[in-house]
């Protein structure tokens, strides 16, 4: 494997604070209203991982949250930004239906003139991961396969379907995590970690042919919600947990950074599912 030189890109993100976040219901199997959630800690947890983006030279733009929502916290399903263009969300479960609408209108009243409402069932950066080349898109407990075919169209780029077969992954930010997005100068194709078991047999030969150079993640890791991480290109912030993914990304001239987000884990989510990113182009 041929190490590249690292190099952290701007980005820029789009969160929303957990004002809100409480678990009242259970759509994943992280969920389970009889946890109490401490929301002093969730909101802390939560400013320290706005607070770092921003001082690793990050711009992060903050959406209202709303009190019927209380997963809106997880700013990373209700859009994919795609060189300015944004696919709006579509919630497979009637507790987030309403979550799209809000979504679509801070992008709306933010500048993306290119605003589309999805047909299909997709659950944004949740299901979408992008490359330079294309998108990686998961199904089997949330998006449907149809909203795939949608993306390409709406995208004019490939759109790659990833089975995801274990329902503590229901979302392919769970299990899969785009390190480098390629394309870029002095970079070479794009880079992923992974963890194997979340997908079927057929899916795991893809990313094996797509990405024979991946970092593979051990089910510890992947339990951990270490694969729910986002990269800079040479930052890697992820759960402080996943222990066994840290000296790997070093190795391949990652800096990982560890993040606390544990009271956001009671939700199903962590790093990623807090974190949209706002694509330009």
């Amino acid at each position: 494997m041929r190490i590249l030189r690292r190099s952290a890109t701007p980005r820029r993100y789009l969160m929303c604070p957990p004002a809100y976040f409480r678990v009242s219901y259970s759509i994943n199997p992280w969920m389970n209203p009889g946890k109490p959630v401490d929301l002093a800690l969730a909101q802390a947890q939560w400013e320290d991982l706005r607070d770092r983006y921003r001082a690793l030279g990050h711009t992060v733009e903050e959406l209202a949250p709303h009190p019927e929502f209380p997963d809106m916290v997880f700013a990373a399903n209700g859009a994919t930004v795609v060189d300015g263009r944004v696919l709006g969300a579509r919630f497979a479960f009637a507790e987030r239906h309403g979550e799209a609408a809000v979504h679509a209108r801070w992008y709306r009243d933010h500048g993306f003139a290119d605003v589309r409402a999805p047909q299909n069932v997709n659950e944004g950066e949740g299901d979408f991961a992008v490359t330079a080349s294309w998108l990686l898109a998961g199904r089997g407990f949330r998006s449907s396969p149809l909203s795939h075919a949608e993306a390409q169209e709406y995208f004019a780029r490939p759109v790659i379907g990833l089975d995801l077969v274990d329902p503590r992954y229901y979302h392919l930010d769970t299990a899969l995590c785009v390190l480098d997005a390629g394309g870029g100068p002095g970079s070479g194709a794009a880079e992923v970690m992974y963890y194997p078991g979340a997908f079927s047999a057929g899916s795991r030969a893809v990313l094996a042919r797509l990405f024979p150079d991946a970092l593979i993640a051990e089910a510890a890791d992947a339990a951990a919600f270490g694969l729910n991480a986002v990269s800079d290109g040479l930052h890697v912030l992820l759960p402080q947990a996943a222990v066994g993914l840290f000296a790997p990304l070093r190795e391949r001239g990652y800096e990982p950074i560890g993040m606390d987000l544990t009271e956001l884990l009671k939700g199903g989510g962590s790093v990623k599912c807090v974190t949209a990113e706002l694509r330009l182009g």
